[in-house]
């Protein structure tokens, strides 16, 4: 049985090339997109595991705007149910995944700040 797809945003460290060859076994093809209506804010990493993937202390995470002027770049990239469930390995328990609409209209994953 074929796994279903997923389109995820991503605007921080799976964008990186070692990053998606540590998490996926593979590099992602996606293409670039914004979020709007975010900013995003420094958040410090202690997560061992993650720290070792991405080689950055700190990680940008996404927190909702009041200002629909606001936007974050970054890239829609398509994985698989396995490769998803890899991520929500991968982020730390400030992020968590919902979906929302992006410019382009398309809907997606995104890791976002807990409120």
């Amino acid at each position: 049985m074929k796994e279903k797809t997923h389109l995820l945003f991503s605007y921080g460290t799976l964008q990186l090339e070692n990053v998606q060859i540590e998490n996926y076994g593979r590099t992602l093809k996606g293409e670039r997109d914004r979020l709007i209506g975010y900013t995003t804010e420094k958040k410090q990493i202690t997560d061992p595991t993650v720290l070792v993937k991405s080689q950055l202390d700190y990680h940008p995470i996404a927190v909702k705007s009041d200002n629909e002027s606001d936007a974050i770049e970054g890239t829609l990239f398509e994985i698989t149910d396995t490769e998803l469930a890899e991520t929500d390995k991968y982020e730390v328990s400030e992020y968590h995944r919902i979906l929302e609409t992006f410019e382009s209209g398309k809907k997606a994953w995104v890791y976002v700040a807990k409120i």
